[in-house]
């Protein structure tokens, strides 16, 4: 289980659906707000949000950026050497 009060400075190693999903999950949970209110934020379909929670399917860079936009948190994408 995540743990929740260090959810925003969480390092993915290995990005993963399965690993997103529970981030976003917790963070949600953190701020008290369920999918639709998420989805009216993000402007991101609640079935969209249910699945990414879920680790299913392959969201897009754009729908992420959204989700976590509007959790307070950012998608970043490093070259590792």
């Amino acid at each position: 289980m995540l743990d929740k009060s260090s959810v925003c400075s969480v390092l993915f190693i290995e990005m993963n659906t399965q690993a997103i999903g529970k981030v976003i999950r917790a963070r949600r949970d953190v701020l008290g707000i369920d999918q639709r209110t998420l989805s009216e934020i993000s402007g991101v379909a609640v079935h969209t949000l249910s699945n990414i929670e879920a680790g299913n399917g392959n969201p897009t860079v754009k729908s992420l950026n959204r989700v976590l936009g509007a959790l307070g948190m950012e998608l970043r994408i490093e070259v590792q050497n």
